[in-house]
């Protein structure tokens, strides 16, 4: 993984982190498949086992990621 890349989707992460704190939980960066443009989370806190951790991985994390880091193609929970 680029450390610049890796650096522009941390940034990213950073302004999602609030929200996902408010409510207990967070999230980490694991990896980024540079062939393939997905990011790689681990949803951690409260947001494990949350009915709308697929809402917030989908239509929170990856839509900004997306938004911010022209690289990045998708986004998928480990």
């Amino acid at each position: 993984m680029s450390e610049n890349i890796k650096d522009k989707i941390q940034a990213s992460l950073e302004k999602i982190r609030p929200s996902l704190q408010m409510d207990g939980g967070d999230v980490e960066l694991v990896d980024f498949n540079d062939a393939t443009g997905v990011v790689n989370v681990r949803l951690t806190g409260h947001c494990v086992g949350c009915p709308m951790a697929s809402y917030t991985l989908k239509g929170g994390i990856e839509s900004q990621l997306m938004e911010d880091v022209k690289e990045v193609k998708g986004v998928e929970a480990v």
